[in-house]
């Protein structure tokens, strides 16, 4: 393996972005809806959570609320990783919360707290002084109240996708970290995907040359899960479905498309486009497979089987991000991107980049994969294929966060980026809703999107020792 020691963003800086700067203008199109990038003003009180470092635990004590599928199935990571120590659970339904507290006494000698029994009881929970980090895995409409309520508890919080559905709601937690000086941030695990984390690198190294374009996106069938119970309460996923026209999910490729294009960091949405095609999917696999009387024969579907949403960045570059869990396909996140140089495209993976390839035929990826793997996953590679899903990317991101914690160090993602990356629900609703208008991106760092600073592509670091008597 070629020993490659990436230059990050000393490349692109010679590439001449600011030449793309001002080709783009910073022009918003004729007839764009402006009013949703108007920042509030920063009050008395708060500062600006850029570059703020956690403060240092000797271990990292963890409240989980919501314990259905996907709380469960992070539960495991969590009492895996060195320093952790999981001392709440909370779920509305007495039985979840118990069989959690119950796994954790089984794996460590210690049983948490229990909150439960009503929909307040994650409110006890923020509020206990047992707790330094809170982990919200409930369903998207509690997300919100349930990261204020952590924040306003003084806890840091990480959220499952998305931290907030309203853009009113993505300020109120920007204002929210600033105030109580607590982090905020999207559990988005894929932006630790092995894959993900090498394409970083690869950007960042110049090898795609300045970068021009990228394309992720959530494509999924989950139909069956849909319908058939799979999320608890059962039939909460689907409902959106019913009510909303946007996109949902496509921060799982969103996201490390904005990492490459160091959003925040250097550049910065601008503005979103979205379509939407007819809303099909559902309603045809329920005429197929459901039963009468299944409570689906209610539901009016609203959303759009795909979704595309096109987001120009203020140097002007173009991210095309896209959903789809209603249609019959094998799983992609995409992956895609490109520069003045070359090119790299996953599902299948493959690779084009110039001078080393010619004949427009598509050359294999893995040696740049190998080449530019990601210090996580040759340190702890091996740990989260043993004891995370998703192909251990749930561990790496389990893992760095605990490791900044006890280490005091910045965290890779801030409450900035998660606000700019799920904009992408709301303002894909708004773009829609209004004939798919240009619809403005909030610039929630209010001013400071143009200075580079780490994020993602971090030095490496180890896990501090636990000390004796510890886990």
């Amino acid at each position: 393996m070629v020993d490659v020691t990436p230059s990050r963003r000393s490349f692109l800086s010679s590439m001449g972005l600011a030449a793309g700067a001002v080709a783009a203008s910073g022009a918003l199109p004729a007839g764009a809806v402006t009013e949703t990038a108007l920042a509030p003003g920063r009050k008395p009180g708060q500062r600006s959570m850029i570059g703020v470092p956690f403060e240092r635990h000797d271990e990292v004590r963890i409240g989980l609320i919501g314990l259905g599928n996907r709380g469960m199935g992070m539960l495991s990571g969590w009492l895996a990783v060195p320093g952790a120590v999981v001392t709440a659970v909370c779920d509305t339904v007495p039985e979840r919360a118990e069989r959690a507290a119950d796994t954790v006494r089984s794996e460590t000698g210690n049983r948490p707290t229990v909150h439960t029994g009503s929909d307040s009881a994650y409110e006890q929970l923020c509020a206990s002084d047992d707790v330094d980090l809170i982990y919200v895995a409930t369903p998207w409409e509690w997300h919100f109240r349930q990261g204020m309520a952590a924040l306003k508890g003084g806890k840091h919080v990480g959220i499952e996708l998305p931290i907030a559905t309203e853009l009113r709601e993505l300020w109120r937690l920007v204002d929210a970290s600033e105030r109580a000086n607590r982090h905020c941030f999207l559990m988005e695990n894929c932006s630790y995907g092995r894959n993900e984390l090498a394409i970083l690198r690869m950007a960042h190294d110049g090898l795609f040359g300045g970068l021009t374009h990228g394309h992720g996106g959530y494509l999924h069938d989950l139909r069956e899960l849909l319908f058939n119970g799979h999320y608890e309460p059962e039939d909460w996923r689907r409902a959106w479905h019913a009510k909303l026209d946007a996109s949902f999910y496509a921060m799982h490729g969103l996201a490390p498309i904005a990492a490459c294009m160091d959003v925040n960091r250097g550049d910065r949405f601008h503005y979103l486009t979205a379509t939407s095609s007819a809303a099909l999917g559902l309603a045809d696999y329920r005429e197929r497979f459901m039963p009468e009387g299944h409570p689906s024969w209610s539901d009016t579907y609203v959303k759009g089987d795909r979704t595309t949403s096109m987001i120009m960045t203020a140097k002007g570059r173009l991210v095309r991000a896209e959903h789809d869990v209603s249609s019959p396909r094998p799983y992609s996140r995409i992956n895609s991107i490109a520069g003045a140089r070359g090119i790299f495209e996953d599902y299948p993976t493959r690779i084009y980049v110039e001078p080393d390839h010619s004949g427009h035929q598509w050359a294999d990826a893995q040696p740049y994969l190998d080449r530019y793997d990601h210090w996580l996953w040759r340190k702890v590679g091996d740990d989260a294929e043993n004891n995370g899903g998703h192909g251990g990317m749930d561990y790496i991101l389990q893992w760095r966060i605990v490791q900044q914690m006890r280490a005091g160090l910045v965290p890779d993602i801030d409450v900035y980026d998660s606000a700019a990356w799920c904009a992408s629900v709301p303002l894909s609703g708004e773009s829609i809703r209004k004939g798919s208008r240009p619809v403005a991106v909030p610039d929630f760092t209010r001013g400071h999107w143009e200075e580079p600073r780490p994020g993602l592509d971090s030095e490496e670091t180890d896990m501090p020792a636990v000390r004796r008597g510890g886990r």
